[in-house]
């Protein structure tokens, strides 16, 4: 899907049910009891703009941009630490979410319908919750911002944001978020280590993306773990455990339910901090009530392999591969519990996950017995088609799609992780070791620095090119053509020559300036734009149809 239709439906509606949770908030009595933990924390202490520790508890800004956080506690505790630190980045993040509403769905009787759909929708969304997990949360909202209470009490906003991806998912059911990610072990990587890595390819805006946050986590019952999140989320979406367990999550097409369950990302974080070996994910996954379809990939040190959690609302699957020693998962199920799954077989003809699907087979197979941590930040930064084509920068059929949140590779036999710094997956890939972070913390816990290892990854090459720097004008361009084909608006020529030239080898480009052509009557110059898009990689069988469509239309108005 492209990014501006992802952050609508994925934000749109949450925003809307924020908007109504006013009375949701009537209905929802579960406000966690959180006696039995400690609220009384250190103070934060400000050393600069950059750093700030609440006892052993730390947030600091990286040489690379990256915020790292270390949390330690119980769980209202650390969700009490946890918004302490990170107040100015939880009120950064919510004002990305929230102050977009009017922007998204403007009409006001549009906003009425969804609202009383979507108190009723997630009516029963905190029964789903463990209660860990909510006390987390409930201690993160505290420290949300004064200026959003009119929309919703600061809980129920951080626990309904929370669920952003999967109610986006469940009720829009539009193509999907393109994440890809792989496994490799034994003869599959030139040392023999077990060997994953994966994009996230998660877009709510540039402003987003620039705050990320590195979590040390170090709960007072489970594992100690690191994750890759943002301000006030304290779900997972990528992450590792102490144990070399780790976890990451891809979407798949997904049956409309009728009520929100377990959010996702709530169930990663548990499996992260209280499995060790696939079997104990498993076992964790098949207790909770999903109300998406997800692919969850687990790999695990101890078992030495990786293996996919298929999750829906009414099914559940395991795949792992026999005679084969690596694992891709782009979204799309493949075990054989969805085998005749119309939906999935529906994603897998018409959507770009096949595509992207075999191309990481393609480069893992030209990789063959040799990959290494270096040749999976290549992997994960991989602009091309099938057989090295030319698709365009920002099509979604590539791994690389120019707009991840973030790239990330694990090895967990070692535990150490790689994350990259922006833009994208395409900044420095900066590498940690989880022995050296927990044991540095509990040896010298006055200090408010990690340990970035020497193995750290340089940035990709490519944004020092004039191509990158075309791409980037190219995606202001997009945004402003789209507006005007919305809004009915008028553009120079020199802003649809620009689109064209500045990524010539993306359809999307060539379409959208035969859209405008075609709305403003100018039905040879539609045509001729609409032809060479043609010719281009197009990401999807709707897209395909839809341009068909345009160059019939196109071709009866110059008869």
């Amino acid at each position: 899907m492209h990014k501006n239709k992802l952050f609508l439906f994925l934000f749109g509606n949450v925003l809307l049910l924020l908007v109504s949770s006013c009375g949701v908030q009537k209905s929802l009595k579960d406000i966690p009891d959180v006696s039995q933990y400690n609220s009384d924390i250190p103070e934060r202490i400000k050393i600069n703009d950059t750093t700030y520790h609440a006892g052993n508890n730390f947030l600091t800004r990286n040489e690379y941009g990256l915020w790292e956080l270390y949390v330690e506690g119980d769980p209202y505790e650390r969700g009490l630490v946890m918004g302490s630190l990170t107040r100015e980045l939880i009120e950064t993040q919510e004002r990305v979410f929230l102050t977009k509403v009017n922007d998204l769905v403007p009409n006001k009787t549009w906003q009425g319908f969804l609202r009383s759909f979507l108190k009723w929708y997630n009516r029963k969304i905190y029964k789903h919750v463990q209660p860990e997990f909510k006390a987390e949360i409930y201690g993160v909202s505290k420290y949300g911002s004064e200026e959003f209470n009119t929309l919703a009490t600061p809980y129920l906003r951080s626990l309904y944001l929370h669920s952003a991806h999967d109610i986006g998912h469940a009720l829009q059911d539009l193509a999907l978020v393109g994440c890809s990610s792989f496994a490799a072990w034994d003869e599959k990587t030139e040392d023999g280590e077990l060997l994953i890595a994966r994009n996230f390819d998660f877009y709510a805006g540039d402003e987003f993306a620039k705050q990320k946050i590195i979590a040390f986590i170090n709960p007072e019952d489970g594992n100690p773990y690191v994750s890759v999140t943002w301000g006030g989320f304290t779900g997972v979406t990528s992450g590792m455990n102490t144990a070399g367990l780790t976890i990451t999550i891809n979407a798949s097409k997904s049956k409309i339910p009728l009520i929100a369950k377990t959010p996702i990302s709530i169930l990663s974080r548990e499996i992260l901090q209280y499995a060790t070996t696939i079997d104990e994910a498993i076992a964790i996954a098949k207790k909770r009530e999903v109300f998406v379809s997800e692919t969850i990939l687990i790999g695990s040190a101890k078992d030495g392999k990786a293996a996919l959690i298929e999750v829906s609302p009414k099914n559940f699957g395991v795949y792992e591969v026999e005679n084969s020693n690596q694992l891709i998962c782009s979204n799309h199920f493949q075990s054989d519990a969805y085998e005749d799954d119309k939906r999935n077989s529906k994603s897998i003809e018409e959507s770009h996950s096949k595509y992207r699907f075999d191309r990481m087979q393609e480069i893992l197979k030209e990789d063959e017995g040799k990959m290494t941590v270096k040749d999976a930040v290549s992997l994960l930064r991989n602009r091309e088609g099938l057989d090295d084509k030319k698709i365009g920068f920002g099509n979604e059929k590539a791994l690389n799609q120019m707009l991840a949140h973030h790239g990330i590779v694990f090895k967990p036999e070692t535990l150490e992780v790689w994350i990259s710094a922006n833009p994208y997956q395409m900044g420095e890939f900066v590498a940690y070791n989880l022995n050296e972070v927990f044991n540095d913390r509990k040896n010298n816990p006055a200090t408010t620095t990690l340990s970035v290892t020497k193995n750290t990854l340089p940035a990709d090459p490519f944004l020092k090119t004039e191509s990158y720097k075309n791409y980037e004008e190219y995606r202001v361009l997009e945004r402003k053509i789209e507006s005007a084909i919305s809004n009915e608006t008028e553009i120079s020529e020199e802003i649809l020559n620009d689109l064209q030239t500045k990524n010539p080898e993306y359809w999307k480009a060539h379409y959208l300036a035969g859209r405008y052509y075609y709305d403003h009557k100018r039905f040879n110059e539609a045509l001729r734009a609409f032809k060479i898009s043609k010719t281009k990689e197009i990401t999807t069988v709707p897209d395909v149809e839809s341009l068909e469509k345009y160059i019939k239309k196109s071709q009866r108005k110059v008869k």
